[in-house]
């Protein structure tokens, strides 16, 4: 297993460094070399000196300063030559014996010898060797290949007889190939051609016939014309997703301990549309990173800010909210890095990076510019949501008109009714005034008072918010005071909370309600509340928030988008020039109020609340004689939706009123420029320690930002993709040769900085680089034009001598041969058996699984599998929980979606084929294939050629199909003898169980062979 992260690689650099310096300079050399070494004999910087000096060196004396020993720096020529705090210099051009870095490296003596004996990482011979010849000869630093702009290579002209030169692909893997003495493979089968490219660009297998189709294709473009139907194809969108799904760190829940459920597949969808559309990638970049700033940004760029939404979110009751918050930000400028620039900037967090020239203020200046956004659900109607609106109305109306015709014949007659309420209402009803603030402001969030004397809470809260309010204007005695809390469609579920966390979305505790007149603190009597609900176990109420008890309160659970009001009465009227309210919130959990109104009443009689909408009120104050007709109707409507005689009848008509609920999808949103986030410098990156404040910023040694842009999330998109930035292009070319090629380029698909692998083919990662961005970055033209290639088209098949010469096929002299991805596996069987569903996009389903696998999870989830289409859909659409990851596609290595993950590594386990035998999943895809199979006229070596076509795309040979009506005649014999039951294997369906259960066990075995889940 690889070890990819600037800290942990050092063994496996010794043990990688050992191979290529037996390659390089053969096993013989001496352990050390006298005397100055001739130019000709000087190791090359980038491929022989800066990984040892990366591996052995720059942790002690390197880039952070922080822990540079002696004062001596090696990564920069100018401070080696300078030397430390010693006064010896660290390095003599030409003088390996005058320097202090080989004089120590030599030394016998532990106290000198360098590296320290106590680290037990010593240098090898070899390595120390090439150091002093480095040295010697001039003790040239080249500058990092991936950090230099690439350069435009024209393609070599080489030439080889079964080889053509189809594009500069060809012409630079050639080259590559003669110089390492290899000979191109020869050309695959048509067959196997047509079911790599099918795998690669769609993610699926072909049915027979559409191999038959193209092998019998006489066309001279019919491969072309292959590649460019695929391209076209919805599929298209749905194989790639899934690769930059992984790095997006995708999945339907939340993580951590609760790891409840979220919605965010309609970013998933926006990926797959945005891909199938042929989104430039830069474009792709920009929306995803910032298309909430673009210009009168759409519904689709502001559900692509889903990228960075995809962090975990901890629900737990004891956390702190901002420390989360602040994690969650980590997370997005690790994923930023290693998405697009291809470098480990997670190591910089704690510490200035040891290996990369990453400095620590630099890291918190990249998270400047992720940091300062708000974290929105936001509704998603569909495109006929007005039409569905006006359909709503006419029924309500239509079941209001029909309401008083259900009035219990038994009770008093509804005109007597409607006239007691209407008598009782008017007694309870008081004149508000609303008071509006000359101060609010709080711990945290940003109060701004709204033209309706309102008051709207923004930005970050914390577990014991506190608002503090003063009023100047009230009346001279007031006799209650209210307190509405109301709904806004820019708080989470419409409010009137700003929880985002613990509790659930839109909610608030109350935990406090403190009155000052004149500086003297308001005693109350007593307190009422529209609606009360705590879903932390205690009793809420208004009565609950003057006690003095912060612990206890007043929320609205359950009730979230709607407006709800509470009563105070004090004890002795308030006569007072000038009124202080302070608010307390939270304590449970992070949930203070998003939006709320004071008022007061100075009507003697008392008030109390009630849950009357705010427009009926004025009426309840005019005399019945003086009531309008129009008045009159909206009073009675009141009473019949309220009144409990009638409470089933009104449900329908209260539900049709209500604004329907859509589904949401989390998305960024920048904050306004009052309320700017600021972002501190973390000392050792603990969220505790925060220092300087920082402002947005990228690192010196790219590209600058351009002059006058702002610094947010739209330039830092803008930058990661603008054509003078050396790394995001080749970083993303080199992922999706990795993706069809089996390999990248450069290894180490996360880590183009000091620790990360050399590329292969330099000049063509650089052409490649450059014809992306000249071709406008379109995804599918660079897939395009790798499949197009003869290195693509070569077989896979390996010569003995070849697999010695090139084990890991690095020199590309044969065709790529892989496993499939977990979710391709679990596709190509659903398509092979004829089950898989093609339906696209939509809310994730829950194919079937192993018992008890969600049932680890907190709260002990059930897995209620899915059934009719949804069971059969593409493994993309599969419900993802975090803390229980869908069991087959964890044995097959598929990510959880905690971390961005930029390579996944491939295993080969008794577990997986364990998993591919007694999966339900393919036993029911072994069930049908073999019911296919067994409804097909002929015998049983067309049946068995049947079975295995579907799976391979190939024909059956001889020998194989021997094999396959062998095995199903002892089958047979086993139904026979009872020894299988036919019932088991062969659930239900038509046709002779016997014959559909034997056929189902070749089925079983065909679809667990290696042949079926791999890319030849």
């Amino acid at each position: 297993m690889r070890v990819e992260n600037g800290h942990a690689r050092g063994r496996e650099v010794i043990v990688n460094f050992k191979i290529t310096m037996r390659i390089f300079l053969g096993a013989g050399l001496a352990a050390v070399v006298t005397g100055s070494a001739c130019a000709a004999d000087a190791p090359d910087f980038l491929r022989d000196v800066r990984p040892v000096l990366s591996s052995y060196c720059f942790k002690c004396h390197g880039p952070d300063e922080g822990s540079r020993k002696a004062g001596l720096r090696l990564d920069l020529r100018e401070s080696a030559l300078a030397g430390g705090k010693s006064g010896d210099a660290g390095i003599v051009p030409g003088k390996p014996e005058k320097s202090a870095i080989i004089t120590r490296i030599f030394s016998s003596d532990e106290d000198e010898q360098m590296p320290p004996a106590k680290v037990k990482h010593p240098l090898l011979p070899e390595q120390k060797d090439i150091l002093k010849r480095w040295v010697a000869a001039g003790a040239e630093y080249k500058p990092h290949w991936a950090f230099a702009p690439p350069r435009l290579v024209a393609p070599p002209r080489v030439t080889a007889a079964n080889f053509p030169t189809r594009n500069a692909i060809d012409a630079f893997v050639l080259e590559r190939m003669q110089k390492e003495k290899l000979l191109p493979s020869h050309e695959a089968d048509r067959l196997t051609l047509c079911r790599r490219l099918y795998l690669d660009l769609i993610g699926l297998p072909p049915t027979p016939e559409e191999a038959d189709a193209f092998v019998k294709d006489s066309r001279p473009d019919a491969y072309e014309q292959l590649v460019d139907k695929l391209l076209a194809s919805p599929h298209y969108g749905e194989r790639w997703a899934r690769k930059w799904l992984d790095l997006a760190r995708y999945a339907d829940s939340n993580g951590y301990e609760k790891d409840r459920d979220r919605t965010i597949w309609p970013y998933r969808d926006w990926v797959i549309r945005a891909l199938n559309a042929d989104l430039p990638f830069d474009e792709f970049t920009i929306e995803q990173l910032a298309g909430d700033l673009l210009p009168k940004p759409t519904q689709d760029q502001l559900i692509a800010t889903g990228f960075h939404r995809n962090t975990m979110l901890n629900e737990e009751g004891g956390i702190d909210p901002l420390e989360f918050r602040f994690l969650a930000s980590v997370d997005r400028v690790a994923t930023t890095g290693t998405t697009w620039l291809g470098l480990t900037t997670g190591c910089a967090q704690c510490h200035t990076h040891k290996f990369d020239p990453i400095q620590h203020k630099e890291y918190y200046g990249l998270m400047a510019f992720l940091d300062n956004a708000d974290e929105p659900d936001m509704d998603l109607p569909p495109a006929d949501a007005a039409a569905q609106l006006k359909l709503r109305a006419p029924r309500a109306a239509k079941l209001l008109a029909e309401l008083p015709g259900k009035w219990p014949a038994t009770n008093a007659p509804l005109d007597d009714a409607f006239a007691k309420w209407l008598t009782l209402e008017r007694a309870r009803t008081v004149e508000w005034t609303a008071l509006r603030p000359v101060e609010a402001k709080s711990n945290l969030p940003l109060l701004t008072v709204q033209p309706d004397s309102s008051v709207f809470a923004s930005g970050d809260i914390t577990k014991s918010d506190t608002y503090d309010l003063a009023f100047t204007n009230a009346p001279s005695r007031i006799t209650a005071l209210r307190l509405e809390a109301l709904p806004d469609n820019r708080l989470p579920a419409h409010g009137p909370g700003l929880t985002y966390y613990e509790g659930p979305k839109g909610d608030f505790f109350l935990g406090e309600f403190q009155v000052s007149a004149d500086g003297q603190r308001v005693k109350f009597a007593k307190a009422s509340e529209s609606y009360a609900k705590n879903n932390f176990g205690s009793g809420a109420s208004a009565k609950a928030a003057t006690d003095g008890d912060p612990q206890t309160g007043w929320s609205c659970a359950g009730r979230m988008g709607e407006a709800h009001s509470a009563v105070f009465i004090p004890a002795e009227p308030i006569t007072a020039r000038r009124l202080d309210l302070k608010m307390m919130f939270g304590r449970h959990f992070a949930s203070s109020l998003g939006r709320f109104r004071i008022s007061v009443t100075t009507d003697e009689r008392g008030a109390e609340a009630r849950e009357m909408p705010e427009e009926l009120e004025p009426l309840l104050r005019v005399p019945d004689a003086e009531l309008t007709a129009t008045q009159r109707a909206q009073l009675r409507e009141q009473f019949l939706l309220t009144t409990p005689e009638l409470a089933t009848a009104a449900k329908e008509i209260m539900r049709l009123r209500k604004p329907p609920t859509y589904p949401t999808t989390m998305v960024l949103r920048e904050r306004p420029a009052e309320n700017t986030r600021p972002t501190f410098l973390h000392h050792r990156g603990e969220y505790l320690q925060p220092k300087e404040r920082i402002e947005p910023g990228v690192p010196a040694f790219l590209p600058a930002l351009p002059a006058g842009a702002p610094k947010n999330r739209l330039t830092l998109a803008r930058w990661l993709v603008a054509p003078e930035n050396p790394l995001t292009a080749r970083v993303v070319v080199n992922r999706h040769w990795a993706a069809i090629f089996g390999q990248g380029l450069v290894r180490t698909q996360n880590d183009f900085g000091f620790q990360g692998d050399l590329p292969t083919h330099p000049e063509l990662l650089d052409w490649l680089a450059l014809d992306f961005v000249k071709q406008g970055w379109s995804m599918k033209k660079l897939h395009r034009l790798m499949v197009t290639s003869s290195t693509y088209r070569q077989s896979s098949r390996v010569t003995p001598e070849l697999l010695a010469r090139d084990p890991q096929n690095r020199w590309l002299a044969r065709g790529p041969r892989v496993r499939v991805d977990a979710e391709l596996v679990r596709d190509v069987t659903l398509r092979a058996s004829g089950l898989l569903s093609e339906k696209m996009f939509g809310a994730p389903v829950k194919p079937p699984q192993p018992a008890g696998v969600t049932e680890a999870a907190y709260g002990s989830p059930k897995w209620e599998a899915s059934t009719g289409e949804a069971r059969y859909r593409r493994s993309l659409y599969t419900f993802q929980k975090r803390s229980a990851p869908f069991a087959m596609f964890n044995a097959f290595d598929a990510p959880s979606g905690e971390v961005c993950l930029a390579k996944r590594e491939v295993s080969n386990t008794p577990m997986q084929a364990l998993t591919l035998l007694n999966d339900i999943a393919f036993l029911e895809a072994a069930q049908h294939l073999g019911d296919l199979a067994a409804a097909q006229k002929g015998d049983d070596k067309e049946k068995a050629a049947f079975i295995l076509r579907r799976a391979l795309t190939r024909p059956a040979q001889p020998a194989e199909l021997e094999k396959l009506v062998a095995f199903v005649q002892a089958q047979r014999e086993r139904l026979k003898s009872g020894e299988l039951k036919a019932a088991d294997l062969a659930p239900g369906g038509p046709g002779d169980a016997t014959e559909r259960a034997a056929w189902m066990t070749v089925a079983r075995a065909v679809l667990n062979l290696d042949e079926t889940i791999t890319k030849n």
